[in-house]
Order: C-alpha cells, then structure tokens, then sequence
C-alpha cells in the first residue's frame, strides 16, 4: 500500500492504464485531422472518431448518429439546455429542474432566467430525491424541458430516472439529465430510461479530462438543437471545432471497460464502500449518512461527523485525499447547495465529508482510511473537550 490514498473519486478519476494505451496511438504518429479527407492521416483519424462513435453509442443501447462530441459534461450541458431553449423557446418558455443540481446546470438556468424563461426548481427530500408527484403537478402546456441529474455528485442520491422520463414523454416534455457521476455506475438504456438527452464526460469513469459527449434523441421524438460554438461545422453543425482524436479514443476506450467490467467493478467498489462505512459507524458516535441508503452511487460515502469541522479533519488526514464540498464549489468557497437543500444546518454542513472509493483502490486502503478516520476524529473530539474544559 502506497500513501497518499485517493478517496476523492467524484472529483475525477484516475486514467485506467488501458485507456492510456488507446490514446497513444492517436497522439504520436496517427496525429490527422479527421477532418482531412485527401489523405491517409485523416482517414485514419476520420476511422477512429467512427469506431468510437459506434462503442459509445453502444454503451447507451444508442445509435452512432446519436452521440455529439464536446468538451465535457458541463459543455453538453450548455448544448442541450442553452441549445433546445433557443431551438423552441418562442414556444414555450417554461423550464423545470432541481435545487440540488450541478452548478454547469442551475448557472444555465439562471441565465436563461434572464432571457425571459421561467424557472421551476423542484425540492428534495431529507435524502435528496425529487418528487414525481411534484414533477408532474410542476409541467404545464408552456413547459418545454425538465432537466434533472442522474446521480448526485456529493451525496450520490440517484434519481428515479425511468419515472421521471415517463412523466415526461407522457406530458410531450423534454427531457435532459447530466450523467456525468452515473455512467459506469448506474445502467443508462436509452430505449429502457428514453431520456431525450444526456450529458456525460470521460474523467469521472477513468478517461482523459476535458472530453465528454452528448446523446441526442433523433427519433420519437428527434430533437433539434441550436448550436452553441460555430466554425467548421463538425458534429452535425452543433459542435464545431477540430475533434480530439486521442481523447475521444480514451472515452470510448473507458466507456467500453465499465460497460465490460460493470458488475464486478461496482460489487467491489461497493464492498469497500460498504465496509468503510460500517466501520466508521460502529466506532463513533454522532455520525450522520447524508444521501439515500440505498439508492445512492456505489462508490459514495458522504458523512456529518458531529463536533468535527472537516477543515481540521482534513489537516489530520493528510496522507488521505478525499473531500469536504464538491470540485466544482471549491474554487469559490462556496457553502455546499446541495446538503442545504437536504436539510442540513450551517454548522452541520462544515462538519461534512465526501468520501469517493474508485477502481483502483483495494480493501486494504479503505481499512486504514477507517482507522485514521476515526483515530482522527477523537483526536480533535479530545482536543475539543479539553479546550472547553479550560
């Protein structure tokens, strides 16, 4: 075992060695544009993009015509919202999604807000799943998309997501979901779920950064687009720019490993998971589970531990990475959304962790992470009291 672990697999994922090696080929001597159509270099490049086209899709239950490629989930979702507001907005101009969504989606709502769209933001319970119900009171004659995540990035609550799409074609609504956390984890069908557009990327399921892809439904019903970059018209004219071959290939690369190795990858992720968890639990007092018991991600622990700030947990545990708010909150500190829209106090939220086991981790790691956990937490519990005491 080699210190520092890495815990903080929601945040991004390391890159499986096997995807690394699709990559190469494609950023040493097969450099083309597929793009360039006179030549041997773009044909083989054009080839590639094809072939990974054609996993990715499959990977879904999709067809190769179906998937867009773009820069990352949070540039799909941009694509889809900005893109299918602009393509029917003087229609309809009603839009639902939910306060505990990814920040790449609520900032697109925000603005849309701006430009004369109204904002539904649906609630979440104590565990962070939205209502049905709620949802379909919600959908009016003027709603034009609903936009709900699959699984959550802090507290990896996974959304009734065959429901919610249910209520949506039922009521002739659109609908978006942001995958970015559920692909590898979670099964994502699209002809059993019949979601009509969803956002992934490669660098939360062991691929490269800055790469992620798009599903647009073109049947039943097929959706139109207005794309949001303009240039050389690749991707169908909705994402122009010169596609990243070699990144492309390591998403479709990662794509087939998890759809390969899904039940094992995710029966031992969750085995680590589940023994960390009980550990911790069993060995302190005042600890607090936040996200669903049992329909959360496989691979997510996210605990309040009563009288512990995570900042001085964090400095305890500093051979250990994981996390106290999401990636994308970090920059700007800001106090997590997600975990107040579940119920959580101030104080209790700045005595949260986030935990995320990966594919790469072994039940050896997790059990010393346990151990300095808790070892971690008296100590500060100890110190605490002794502080209080004088």
């Amino acid at each position: 075992m080699k210190l520092p672990i890495y815990l903080d697999n929601h945040s991004t994922t390391p890159i499986d060695e096997r995807v690394l090696e699709a990559m190469l080929p494609y950023l040493k001597g097969n450099f083309g544009n597929p793009s360039s159509k006179g030549h041997s270099f773009g044909w083989i490049a054009e080839e590639a993009v094809k072939l990974a086209r054609e996993i990715i899709a499959g990977s879904f239950n999709a067809k190769p015509d179906e998937i867009i490629f773009t820069g990352g989930a949070t540039e799909s979702n941009n694509l889809a919202i900005k893109g299918i507001a602009e393509a029917y907005g003087n229609k309809k101009k009603h839009l639902i999604t939910c306060k505990t969504e990814h920040p790449s989606v609520l900032e697109v709502f925000e603005y849309l807000q701006t430009k004369g769209f109204v904002i539904t933001y649906l609630d979440v319970d104590q565990h962070g799943l939205i209502s049905p119900d709620e949802l379909s009171s919600s959908i009016t004659d003027k709603t034009l998309l609903v936009s709900i995540m699959a699984a959550n990035n802090e507290i990896g609550t996974i959304q009734p997501l065959n429901k919610i799409a249910h209520i949506c074609k039922d009521k002739g609504v659109f609908f978006h979901t942001d995958a970015a956390q559920a692909t590898g984890k979670i099964e994502l069908d699209v002809k059993k779920t019949e979601a009509d557009l969803i956002s992934f990327n490669a660098h939360k399921n062991y691929g490269p950064k800055g790469t992620g892809a798009l599903f647009i439904r073109k049947k039943h019903p097929q959706i139109k687009l207005i794309a949001q970059m303009h240039g050389g018209g690749q991707e169908h004219n909705l994402r122009s720019g010169t596609l990243n071959v070699p990144y492309i290939a390591g998403l479709a690369k990662a794509m087939e490993i998890s759809k390969d190795e899904f039940e094992t990858d995710n029966t031992n992720i969750k085995a680590m998971r589940d023994k960390l968890e009980q550990t911790i639990f069993s060995q302190l007092d005042g600890i607090k589970l936040n996200g669903h018991p049992e329909h959360r991600l496989p691979n997510n622990l996210n605990i309040s531990i009563n009288g512990v700030r995570n900042d001085l947990l964090q400095l305890e545990l500093n051979d250990i990475a994981l996390s106290s708010t999401a990636a994308c909150s970090s920059a700007g500190a800001k106090r997590s959304h997600v975990l107040e829209a579940i119920g959580l106090s101030e104080e209790l939220i700045k005595c949260t962790i986030r935990i995320g086991v990966g594919r790469f981790n072994s039940m050896e790691e997790t059990d010393y992470a346990a151990g300095r956990i808790i070892f971690a937490v008296n100590k500060i519990r100890q110190r605490n009291t002794h502080e209080t005491t004088y």
